[in-house]
């Protein structure tokens, strides 16, 4: 009897199973082809079956077990002058609080405890790049230290010293001395990247040695206003503090980039990180290794952007190119007969798109070299032949710009006397600003009180007839192209009067 009633109960059992096995493979639970048939038979209903598509999931370790020993913790140590009141560092973590420091400052005197010099560390990463000892770095991890320790993947600890480095670009080259069994590794093409494209980064966010971190390309050729020579790659592979110096890998295990900044509301990682080409430290390395320091070509033109409203006030088809808004005298430019207004779109054969492109491109050309400038004058095409030279001094600025629409400018005639007064010379024609009225087009536009305007659409105007009349020819609703004299400097601005 019990036998019977067991065997029952395993019958019914089976048949539970079995239907709730077919609701599942009929709702998509568990796939047709992973069904399990209890009773044989075909369980694809007679027709032939597609298999599941594969998906493959990038694995990096070989990739991270290779490279990391090739990646090193960059420790410094740094004399700070004051320190807090008992001779420490600030308060908090990491010995950086600007927010305590406001706060706790007033006190100071009044318990007459004075601020003593205190010893503030950082961490970075570096990567070798040659045998002999060589780590390529960040300059902003080794500037000012005192002290640089390199800590191998092995805890092996090494003073080093900077061989070279280059703040434009914030690359630094430091060695170490005794280390034996390194391992050095294969710098890449970063300039065949492309978006979308895995990418790893390995550093020591945190001062956590070795942590490594995948995402992809974000983008190409960012400019984040970090410096003239800005060409960055963008990825969403976590990067943090401490990453610094680190290398970004692309799925060859050769280095692409170098980690540098991040964009972070919190000062961790959001998605948004950003490297150094690789492309740009092959070529200056040699460099630093040679001098210690980095030569550049120096054209000798004053650059900016070329708005969708200066476009239209110079009669251009396109915003695109590079505009000169000064020409430094007796340099490269002036020489070879650029003048201002005239508008780069093609530097030795590469296009000028965007007006930041420009001083990377000069900067990569060696001194002496001999280029050619396409360049856009009164609305027609023309070639001249630049002999590059030495970068002395930064030189290359780059004015703002701004559209509205109104004016709501006061202007008078520049006399020689206000010339003298605004510390310009006496000799200077045209017509200085008096006034600006805010939220209208000439405030929009960038336009400030004691600004001299020197053209209107680029005819001069020496006084405030000439200045009304540029204007009021310029027609209704078209935008006015101003060269402006602000301090040293000459900008370009375009100001759209209201219809």
């Amino acid at each position: 009897m019990t036998l019977g009633k067991n065997r029952r109960t395993l019958v019914a059992a089976l048949i539970g199973l079995a239907a709730g096995l077919a609701v599942s493979a009929r709702s998509g639970l568990v796939s047709r082809a992973e069904a399990i048939n209890l009773f044989g038979g075909d369980t694809s209903g007679g027709g032939s079956q597609t298999p599941p598509p594969t998906v493959t999931i990038p694995d990096f370790a070989d990739l991270a077990e290779h490279i990391s020993p090739t990646v090193v913790n960059i420790s410094t140590t740094q004399e700070v002058k004051g320190g807090g009141g008992n001779g420490g560092p600030p308060l908090g973590p990491g010995g950086d609080d600007d927010q305590f420091r406001e706060f706790f400052g007033p006190f100071e005197h009044f318990f007459g405890q004075p601020r003593r010099p205190y010893k503030a560390k950082s961490l970075g990463s570096g990567f070798v790049i040659d045998t002999a000892g060589y780590i390529l770095t960040n300059n902003h991890v080794v500037e000012n230290a005192d002290e640089i320790v390199v800590r191998l993947l092995s805890g092996k600890e090494f003073k080093a010293k900077v061989v070279g480095r280059d703040q434009k670009t914030d690359i630094a080259l430091i060695e170490i001395h005794g280390a034996t069994g390194l391992t050095a590794v294969t710098l890449g093409d970063s300039d065949s990247l492309r978006v979308g494209q895995w990418v790893v980064a390995i550093g020591n966010p945190f001062g956590l040695e070795n942590t490594v971190t995948a995402g992809i390309v974000s983008a190409i050729g960012r400019h984040i206003n970090q410096g003239p020579y800005d060409n960055f790659i963008q990825t969403d592979a976590a990067i943090n503090p401490g990453n610094s110096g680190g290398p970004l890998l692309n799925t060859k295990g050769e280095v692409v980039g170098i980690n540098t900044a991040i964009y972070s509301r919190g000062g961790g990682n959001i998605g948004i990180g950003f490297a150094i080409p690789i492309a740009l430290a092959k070529e200056i390395v040699p460099q630093l290794k040679d001098k210690g320091h980095v030569t550049r070509g120096w054209l000798g033109v004053m650059i900016q952007k070329v708005t969708p409203d200066i476009a239209e006030s110079l009669g251009l088809t396109e915003s695109k190119g590079a505009l000169v808004a000064d020409v430094v005298k007796d340099g490269p430019a002036e020489e070879a007969g650029l003048k201002q207004g005239d508008v780069i779109v093609e530097y030795d054969g590469k296009p000028v798109n965007e007006s930041a492109e420009l001083p990377l491109l000069v900067a990569r050309t060696p001194v002496g070299h001999t280029v050619k400038l396409k360049v856009i004058r009164d609305k027609k095409d023309e070639t001249f032949t630049v002999k590059i030279a030495e970068l002395k001094e930064e030189e290359a600025q780059q004015g703002g710009s701004g559209t509205s629409e109104d004016l709501g400018l006061t202007v008078q005639t520049l006399t020689p006397e206000l010339a003298e007064n605004l510390g310009l010379d006496r000799g200077l024609k045209g017509v200085v600003v008096t006034q600006v009225d805010p939220g209208a087009s000439a405030a929009d536009a960038g336009l400030r009180r004691g600004d001299v305007i020197l053209e209107v659409n680029r005819t001069p105007v020496k006084d405030v007839a000439a200045y009304r009349k540029a204007v009021k020819s310029s027609g209704k609703g078209k935008s006015l192209l101003f060269l402006v004299r602000r301090g040293d400097n000459t900008i370009f601005l375009a100001v759209k009067p209201s219809s």
